[in-house]
Parts: structure tokens; sequence; C-alpha cells
């Protein structure tokens, strides 16, 4: 059988297995995961010299994911392919597969473009500047030409209908994809008895048996119910032992409001936030289910509370993706980002409305190293606006005469305390002492999820929230984006907890949108 090469008379062939399929990668499945090229096991991988192309255009992009991953897929590349035979030959890989480069013959030499594959495709793909449509073609040359079955591999979910459209597969690229039958229930009902739920109160732990520990993670959140239909909340610590959650009556933000879990999930998920140990959560729900207002009210709480175990409070979200430049606009990282954090500013006015009568005390709060250099204290800034309220000019960033006064979460914003992090550049850092909010997890692939996580240090806390029905991203679905993805990968472990939110807290009008539209 002849090897994947795009000559077509080659004096030296790679022998390969004729019951090997042969996979045609997207450039898409590259920028991906550059390392797809040795996840198909023994098959036959064929990348389209099209794909370098777009691959050499993209390698440019010094600031984005996407920039990094095509280096390190033409890094990849040339080793495996030193030299111009390999090129024209390909080479067997570790894994018993093999890689080749195709050139498309029916587009490099105009006297074949009559042939019946042109044709058929020509019927349906008419425009072959288009780079998709000459991946597709140099597919179709592989599926023509050589024995195993062809597929061609993409994220791209219009190339793949594309391809099926002139007869050949498409699949999406599976690797990093979580089961289908992934078990995403919001918790587990477990039976006992009234006695038992009575020791459970007096006790504050149980121990449910190993038969029904076999189906729980640690960390996972059950609920206790009796025969009579007494229930009880709790969370499983390992070897069957569930312990009662352990959360305030309310929690409240400096100055503001208190508030307090609403329904049952909510206290699980406000057991997670407040839990120490815990350093990763993730968390599904759809709109109005209060994944931000939870959130940020408890990040704020242990801010403030006496044993101050943050620095403060980091938030942030994808600008439409990971690797995306927020552009070169006029103004800070906060006015750029503030359209794309509104959420998290409205969160933050409900937690603390603006009170002329009764200002928050920010001075007390100690502040990390980062954030006391070059940044102005909660102190400094009531005094600069109290100067500027008597008649000052306000350049020095107190408010000019005449203007509305700064709400008590600018303050935190202005002192340090809550920070917005643009995601783009967050690659190098090292988040230390910060309860870090990352929303719209989602839209993130697996690797652009990993690049943040990897990023908290010691004593900080990262909460991955988003809700997987809700996917702009045309690279990642409902079940390969990275909040799905991570939380597959992560739970029962000790440092990591999940939460899923299905009842709506917002208003009845945005309960009944989000179920019927």
């Amino acid at each position: 059988m002849e090897h994947l090469s795009g000559a077509i008379a080659p004096k030296t062939q790679l022998k390969v297995s004729a019951k090997a399929k042969t996979f045609v990668l997207d450039t898409n499945v590259l920028l991906h995961d550059p390392q797809s090229i040795f996840k198909f096991e023994d098959n036959n991988l064929a990348i389209p010299v099209e794909v370098l192309e777009e691959l050499d255009a993209i390698k440019t992009e010094q600031s984005t994911e996407r920039g990094r991953n095509a280096r390190r897929v033409h890094r990849i590349l040339s080793e495996l392919l030193p030299d111009s035979r390999s090129m024209h030959e390909g080479v067997k890989l570790e894994n018993g597969g093999t890689l080749s480069i195709i050139i498309n013959p029916y587009m490099a030499d105009p006297s074949l473009r009559d042939s019946p594959l042109m044709n058929k495709l020509r019927a349906v793909l008419s425009d072959f500047s288009k780079k998709d449509n000459r991946i597709i073609a140099a597919a179709l040359f592989v599926q023509e030409r050589y024995t195993p079955p062809t597929i061609l591999v993409t994220k791209d979910v219009n190339v793949a209908l594309k391809a099926r459209a002139v007869g050949l597969e498409a699949q999406d690229y599976l690797n990093d994809k979580v089961p289908e039958d992934i078990d995403e229930h919001s918790y587990v009902e477990i039976p006992v008895t009234i006695y038992e739920i009575q020791r459970f109160c007096s006790e504050g732990k149980f121990d449910i048996g190993k038969d029904a520990a076999a189906k729980l993670y640690l960390n996972e959140y059950v609920l206790l119910r009796s025969d009579e239909g007494k229930t009880m909340p709790a969370r499983h610590y390992g070897e069957g032992v569930v312990k009662r959650l352990r959360i305030p009556e309310s929690i409240k933000a400096p100055g503001g409001i208190s508030i307090r879990a609403r329904n049952l999930e909510q206290q699980f998920f406000m057991d997670a936030l407040l839990d120490d140990s815990i350093s990763l959560i993730t968390c599904f729900g759809k709109a109005g289910t209060g994944k931000t207002l939870l959130s940020i009210g408890c990040a704020l709480h242990q801010t403030y509370d006496d044993r101050s175990l943050y620095d403060g409070l980091s938030i942030s979200r994808p600008v439409i993706a990971l690797g995306k430049d927020i552009g070169f606009l006029p103004g800070t990282l906060e006015e750029k980002m503030k359209p794309w954090l509104q959420p998290y500013f409205d969160a933050l006015e409900v937690l603390m409305p603006s009170k002329p009568a009764k200002e928050p005390q920010f001075a007390a709060k100690k502040v990390s190293k980062k954030h006391k250099k070059n940044q102005p204290s909660a102190l400094e800034i009531s005094r600069t606006e109290s100067v500027s309220g008597h008649g000052g000019n306000g350049h020095s960033g107190g408010h000019s005469q005449g203007m509305a006064p700064m709400k008590p979460y600018e303050r935190l914003i202005k002192s340090g305390l809550v920070e917005v992090e643009a995601l783009c550049f967050i690659r190098g850092r090292s988040i230390a002492r910060r309860f870090f909010i990352l929303d719209e997890a989602q839209q993130l692939t697996p690797h652009e999820v990993k690049t943040v996580i990897t990023r908290i240090s010691e004593g900080s806390k990262i909460v991955l929230i988003g809700d997987p029905a809700q996917i702009d991203n045309p690279y990642v679905d409902s079940r390969s984006n990275g909040l799905v993805y991570c939380y597959n990968r992560m739970k029962g472990h000790a440092i990591s907890a999940h939460v899923k939110l299905t009842k709506g807290e917002r208003s009845k009008l945005a309960e009944l949108a989000a179920d019927l539209l």
C-alpha cells in the first residue's frame, strides 16, 4: 500500500496497516491541541499543505494562544520532518502510525482538474481560493487514492458539513471531549431513616455505608432523605463519611447588604466557596441562578473577615476567546474590560449599594505588596475626593465639583482590592492570595483553561462558572469546552468541588425565559 505522500509515483513507499484509518487534520485541530499529532494511535495522519499556509499566517500573533500553538506545531513538524525526503515520503510515528504532508496534485497540475473527483467537488464547492475548500479537496484526494477509510478531523462545524456534502466523512477532535454519558446531576439523594437523620443533626457527620459511597466522588454534595420526607444537605468527605455544610446564616461585603442562600443548590455553592481547603470550584448554571452574585459575595466576605484569607478579588471572562486581544483603544485596562465585566459591576452594585450617609471603610484592609506599589489607598482616594468636593479641580484622582460621588465598589477597584484581569495577558503570571473568578468559562478550550488554572499560586482560589448550553466559540461544544473538561478531569480530588445550579432566582420572568426561550 502506498504511503500518504502528495507525490503520484514515489520511489520509496512507507508501509502501513491496511486496517488503519487515515485522518486528515484541519488547521483548527492543530491550533486547539498541538500534541494532537501523537494522539491518533497507529492510524495514518495526513496534513494538507494548505494547513501549513494557514499556520504560517497565524504564527506571527505574538500575544495570542493561537500564535503560540501555531509556532509549537511548526517546531513539532520540523523535528518529525527534518528534510525534503521525509516531507515527500512521510514518516513513522512512535505510536505506530504515519505522518505525511499532502500536496493535492489536482490543485498543483491544471491538466488534472477535469477528473471526476474535481468535477464532483466543483459542483458543490466552486471557490477554491478558500483554504477550507482546498483542505476538503485534499482530503477527497486521499480518500480516492488510498485504501483505508479517510476521515477529515475538524473543529469547524461548517467545514464538517461541507465535507459531508461531498461524500467525505468528517468528525470533531474527540481526544479531549468528555464522555457522552457524563453525569451532570445537581446532587445525589441518599435514603436514610429518620433516626439516622437525627443522629446526623446531633453529631454533624454520618457514615452512609460502602454501597452508597461507591457511587460518590470526593466533595460531592448529597441530600439525605427519610421516608417521612425529612431532608438534610451534606458533603461527602470520602470513605462513606458525609458531613454537615459549614455555611453562615448570611454573608455581606463591607458596608453592603447581607445575602443568604435561597435554595439547596446555592447552599452547596456557598459551602464550597467558603471552604478554604478547596482551591478549585466548577459551577454550571443557567442565567439567573446566582453564580455571579454568590461568588462575588463570598469572595468579599472572606477578604474582609477576621482571618482575611485573600488579599483581594480578581475577576475576568473571555473576550470572545482567550487568544483575542482587547484592542488598541484609549483608556485603562479597566475601561477596556468594563463592557465585558458589566455583570460583575451589576453584582457589586447589588452587594454594595451607594449609601451617602454610611460609607464603608476600606483603609483598614491590608493590601498585598503588588497592589501597594503605584496604587492609591482607599484612604488617599477619600481624602482626594474630599479636597475635590470643596473646590478642587479633580485632576489628582478625585471628582471635580458637581460630578457624582464614587460608588463604593469603584473605591475597591481603585485601591486594588478588586482587580480586573485580561486573560490574553495572564500567561507567565503567578496569582497569589487572590480569589479568582472566571466567568463564561464554557467559551474556553481545555488548553486555555489549563493556562489560567496553572497561574494560581498557593493561598488562592479559582472559581470557574458558566453555562455549557450557551456557547459562542465555534471551536468548542457542550462536551469539549474548558469548563466541562475541567470538571470531568478534576472531580474527585480533595482540593476541587463541583456544583450545578438549576433554579433561577433573578426573577420569575428571567426563570421562565431561561427555560422556554
